[in-house]
């Protein structure tokens, strides 16, 4: 995979079920609070809508009564035929003025009509009128009188005698009015309605749970929002899957670094530790990072390697010290050089002197021995300070010079060099071309996705090689925090299982380490 290409070509299709798991743990809080509210607001909607009881009433259809089989049967079925037609009479305006005129309403039959529903249960003769007020008792006085009032209106429709037939019969004798006929089916109420304790509406059960179920997808849809425009790095599975990169590092926050940058860690490798030691999670970390950098290449370790960034202020200075220290205490020769030759800092953070370095002994006015300075903590870790601000850093870290100071450093010592960051300016990709590799330090929840890209992208052009990142600033709680097991044992390791990073190992004679100053070439020595 190419390290110049887009995160968006390298990130895969879709979510699965460990990054959506990983999506509620880091936005748990936006979800809940979605959900409360909705739920909130679901309840205060609720308390602000009028209570709404309902009651029921059924009335049944009947046939006039037979000892005959045959002829119950057939007025079963009949009642059941007929119910369905008299539904449609239940949903009437007729039904609905017998009604308002028997209960003596103020209201008009078609708002009527939107308070009653009507029900037939399937195969049976019975219908059932449902009625609903914010009045309890008018609810249940409604659905009575709804019942009474369509089985007035089924009985007049049964007993209506068509115009034709309303006169006597022929032949009958004078004087003799029609008879009226018998129903043939009537509808008989199966009792009073029940006066409704407790409203149907508004359901606050309901409510509540769809206002729950709303906040949850809404928190769910911000969460994936804000997974899609969040583009910083916040995990180091999240480097190596985007970009192809090895992690070899994960540093967590250590308070004691904010707003400086100073060296935490002397000493905290090999054998005991000195005076002022701090170890703990970022000793441990140091550690670790030491380890795999010994590991990335056993058969040529690298010997030069530039410690960069892609913005200011994601902690490479910081890095480069530690690590410098950490290597040191282990027992390697190691050499900083400040190749920052635009805003230097390592003076400041080991405290030596400022003023010749860098580029004193590349313009040939000073001897390298002369400008190496031994750390005090430390005697066999030299640094090397970046000397007066040239105007054109670029073209001294990329000449002939400086590839041969670097050459001459590596012969006896590890060179770590502090580069600065590589999307303002071109000279970490310069000092790329002359080291063995570099290392990009990446701050935790601040570097993007788009910004490692173009930095990793930059170093690709000029066929500089990456050795892997460094995710600095891990934070100690939280979804991606830094992992710590504490300390298993107070005693050091032994001398055999400290691998060394490709240097010499200063040894007495009896196999006691001893710290020693970083040889330089005789070449190289000040002349008198």
């Amino acid at each position: 995979m190419s390290v110049n290409s887009t995160p968006a070509e390298q990130a895969p299709a879709g979510l699965d079920l460990a990054d959506y798991l990983r999506l509620l743990r880091v936005y748990w809080k936006a979800i809940v609070a979605f959900t409360l509210l909705a739920t909130l607001l679901a309840f205060g909607w609720t308390v602000l809508q009028p209570k709404i009881y309902a009651s029921e009433s059924s009335g049944i259809v009947v046939t006039p009564g037979s000892d005959n089989v045959s002829l119950s049967l057939a007025g079963d079925s009949l009642a059941k035929a007929k119910v369905k037609n008299y539904e449609s009479v239940a949903k009437s305006r007729l039904v609905a003025n017998r009604v308002i005129a028997s209960l003596g309403l103020e209201t008009t039959a078609d708002a009527l009509l939107g308070a009653i529903s009507v029900k037939v249960p399937l195969d049976t003769a019975e219908i059932r009128v449902t009625a609903q007020s914010p009045d309890p008792g008018t609810a249940q006085r409604v659905a009575d009188a709804w019942v009474n009032g369509l089985a007035a209106e089924v009985r007049a429709i049964e007993t209506a005698t068509p115009p034709n037939n309303s006169a006597a019969s022929p032949g009958a004798p004078p004087g003799t009015a029609a008879s009226t006929p018998a129903p043939a089916v009537s509808i008989l109420p199966l009792g009073k309605a029940v006066l409704p304790s407790t409203p149907v509406s508004p359901n606050v059960r309901l409510s509540l749970a769809v206002g729950a179920l709303t906040g949850l997808a809404l928190g769910v849809a911000y969460a994936l929002v804000r997974r899609h425009l969040d583009r910083r790095i916040r995990n180091a599975t999240e480097i190596e899957r985007l970009f192809g990169v090895p992690v070899i590092g994960t540093l967590p926050i250590d308070h004691r670094l904010d707003g400086k940058s100073t060296i935490l860690e002397e000493g905290a490798g090999a054998g005991p530790s000195p005076a002022g030691a701090t170890g703990g999670a970022m000793g441990e970390a140091l550690r670790e990072l030491r380890t795999n950098l010994s590991f990335l290449d056993v058969d040529q370790p690298p010997r030069i390697i530039v410690v960069t960034s892609s913005l200011p202020g994601e902690g490479k200075s910081t890095v480069t010290a530690n690590l410098a220290a950490t290597l040191a205490a282990a027992g390697e020769n190691v050499v900083v050089v400040d190749g920052d030759l635009r805003r230097p800092t390592l003076a400041d953070v080991f405290n030596l002197v400022p003023g010749v370095g860098v580029t004193e002994v590349l313009a040939g006015t000073a001897a390298l021995g002369d400008v190496l300075q031994p750390w005090s903590a430390l005697p066999n870790l030299s640094v090397l300070g970046s000397g007066r601000i040239p105007p054109n850093p670029s073209e001294l870290l990329g000449s002939l010079a400086m590839k041969k100071m670097l050459s001459t450093l590596a012969q006896t010592a590890i060179v770590l060099i502090d580069a600065p960051p590589l999307l303002p300016v071109t000279d970490a990709a310069v000092l790329s071309r002359v080291a063995d590799g570099a290392i990009v330090v990446i701050q935790a929840g601040k570097t993007t996705q788009e910004q490692l890209g173009h930095s990793l992208g930059n170093l690709d052009k000029v066929r500089g090689r990456v050795l892997g990142t460094v995710l600095n600033y891990v934070p100690t709680r939280g979804t991606d925090a830094y992992s710590y097991y504490g300390t298993y044992s107070s005693e050091p390791a032994p001398a055999a299982a400290r691998a060394p990073l490709g240097g010499r190992r200063a040894a007495q004679a009896d196999g006691a380490g001893e710290n020693v100053p970083v040889p330089v070439p005789a070449g190289l020595q000040a002349k008198n």
